[in-house]
């Protein structure tokens, strides 16, 4: 019986000291796929640039944004605002300075530790926190001031540009001043979008 014992014991041993000398186990594998991060196409006048949009981040305003790209929103739309140092903004009138109608504002999104730095993609509003509903801004700057503080709402990023700055570097440039009821910051060579299109979606960052 003892050597019974003695034979089981040290078998067990022999396993513990195998395994030990393996090293750890390896790392379970997540089966949890990446997220995925729509990319679109902004088609203009001025020339092309790419953003890839984050629903992770920014859920509500992903949807909202696409639910525009897909229905063909803003093909044939101006960017109506340009403040060198500052944005650009478009997503809201036609090339007859017109405002279209849109769909119902959306929640704030703020809150999503995405920040206004330059080159994100945002949602422009009034001054009430979840006005937003079409019109959208690209930063020209890091304009963290545009975040939401203790005290008030800030502005919501859902995207970054990944190709193309140089064009909207190149719309910020173009001489600003009235048109048709906007009285300043409207660039004297109308830009308008010819199209915005979903390129792919594209697995994380």
């Amino acid at each position: 019986m003892k050597r019974s014992v003695s034979l089981v014991l040290g078998i067990v041993l022999a396993v513990s000291a195998a395994a030990a000398s393996a090293g750890a186990p390896p790392a379970p594998v997540s089966l949890t796929p990446p997220p995925v991060k729509p990319v679109v196409e902004f088609v203009t006048t001025e020339g092309k640039f790419v953003v890839q949009l984050d629903p992770q981040r920014a859920p509500l305003t992903v949807k909202n944004f696409l639910a525009y790209v897909h229905s063909g929103f803003y093909n044939g739309t101006i960017f109506h605002r340009v403040v060198p140092g500052f944005v650009i903004q478009g997503g809201g009138f036609t090339t007859n300075y017109k405002e279209k109608k849109t769909r119902k504002p959306i929640p704030n999104e703020s809150g999503n530790g995405l920040s206004n730095v330059r080159g994100t993609i945002a949602m422009a509003r009034e001054t009430a926190p979840h006005s937003a509903t079409s019109q959208f801004y690209i930063n020209l700057a890091d304009n963290k001031k545009l975040d939401p503080q203790p005290n008030r709402w800030g502005y919501a990023v859902f995207g970054k540009v990944i190709r193309g700055m140089k064009v909207i570097d190149d719309i910020a440039s173009i001489p600003t001043g009235p048109g048709g009821p906007l009285k300043h910051e409207v660039p004297q060579l109308p830009v308008v979008i010819q199209k915005v299109i979903v390129l792919k979606h594209k697995a994380g960052s």
